[in-house]
């Protein structure tokens, strides 16, 4: 009787210790596999070449309407992380959705595992980018004036819309810029309006409604351009503002887009003599790392102006404020014009690496975080075959009724 007892007790015993077992060795196999998290970004960056590396960190301009010799030797010889396209580009319709399809086949044939940006400023008003056959969108100021943050936002979602359906991966927009200079030529209108209330206001909620088609919305024009008397695209303007009041006033916008989780702003060239008297912002430490990254803690992309603007083309060595650029704690360098120029800020970068003027930790840094953004926008380089311009339209007229 007693053994009889007993052996139910030893199978109970058995069966209890074998669960125990199992679920121990599942839980630790499940412990493992959340563990183990490749970080892929930080493995593509082990597996580069430097002149890989250097080409993620500029994003170039293209000669005309269609990809030529030029172009593709960007992608295939230099490793370019993108391009832009400027007015000079854009034709009709189909020729833009046939420029930017032939850009990213190119990147797929040369073996290329980095998708392009592709990029392109589309702001509405005056500096608009799509072709002739679509409606025009209001400019800043007109929507400043209506002064709704919905209808910001629903703007943003309309620009977003258009350069996502030609394959379009960032928006240079919106501009934060505050029109506090009457006589500059070069905001006006394409300023939300005169104070940073609105400007902050509006601003925010158009690059909200971008970022809402999956757009990365790149602002400008960091510290400021607002209050300037020339135009950066022929000479370097000078500021005599301190840097209290840029924190009280032209800096208010891009301090709440960091707050919003801004994945790009783009750094002007403005010389600011109270702030750093030797170097325009877009080249300056004390502006870019002091101010931007430590003081208003942006960890983002930063990217400057078009370098072939007047403003650095005809003061300095374009591949020296290059890699002085680079240094002060750009991640990209914007270069529209010129592929000898283009070729010359790579080859400037490459060399600043080689010999030391440029950390390797410094490159690989921007480099991480430019495939960071890639891939937390899911970007490809997909070919789009065709667009519907007339829905696109019909959106427009309903939006601006």
């Amino acid at each position: 009787m007693n053994e009889l007892i007993k052996k139910p007790a030893y199978f109970i015993v058995a069966i209890m210790v074998f669960l125990t077992l199992v679920g121990c060795k599942k839980i630790k196999i499940e412990s493992d596999n959340t563990s183990i998290k490749v970080d892929k970004a930080l493995e593509q960056v082990k597996g580069m070449t430097l002149d890989e590396k250097i080409g993620q960190m500029v994003i170039a301009g293209v000669d005309g309407y269609i990809n030529d010799e030029h172009s593709s030797e960007l992608i295939t010889k230099y490793h370019v992380g993108g391009f832009i396209l400027l007015g000079k580009n854009v034709e009709n319709t189909n020729q833009v959705l046939s420029l930017l399809n032939s850009l990213k086949k190119i990147s797929v044939e040369s073996g290329s595992k980095i998708p392009l940006f592709l990029g392109v400023d589309q702001e509405g008003g005056r500096v608009d980018r799509m072709p002739p056959e679509f409606e025009k969108l209001p400019t800043n100021k007109a929507i400043g004036q209506i002064n709704n943050s919905a209808f910001s936002y629903s703007m943003g979602k309309l620009l977003g819309q258009e350069v996502k359906a030609f394959g379009y991966n960032i928006d240079f927009a919106p501009v934060l810029d505050i029109n506090s200079n009457p006589k500059n030529p070069v905001i006006g209108d394409r300023s939300f309006g005169p104070t940073s209330d609105i400007v902050t206001k509006l601003g925010i909620e158009t690059m909200k409604g971008i970022r809402s088609e999956n757009i990365i919305p790149a602002v400008k024009h960091f510290p400021g351009h607002g209050d300037t008397s020339v135009d950066s695209h022929t000479g370097l303007p000078v500021v005599n503002n301190d840097l209290t009041r840029l924190k009280n006033f032209e800096l208010v916008p891009f301090a709440e887009a960091i707050k919003n989780n801004v994945d790009i702003i783009m750094v002007a060239h403005i010389l600011f003599p109270k702030i750093d008297p030797k170097y325009p912002s877009s080249m300056s430490k004390t502006i870019i790392t002091d101010v931007l990254r430590n003081s208003m803690k942006y960890d983002g992309i930063v990217i400057t102006d078009d370098m072939t603007m007047g403003a650095i083309a005809n003061n300095y060595n374009i591949g020296e404020a290059a890699v002085t650029s680079v240094n002060a704690g750009s991640d990209i360098i914007l270069v529209c014009h010129d592929f000898n120029k283009e070729t010359q800020v790579i080859n400037a970068l490459k060399a600043a690496v080689q010999n030391g003027t440029l950390t390797q930790e410094t490159v690989d840094n921007s480099v991480y975080k430019i495939l960071k953004l890639k891939q937390k926008y899911n970007i490809s380089d997909k070919n789009i075959p065709t667009l519907d311009v007339n829905s696109i339209n019909n959106s427009i007229k309903e939006g601006i009724k």
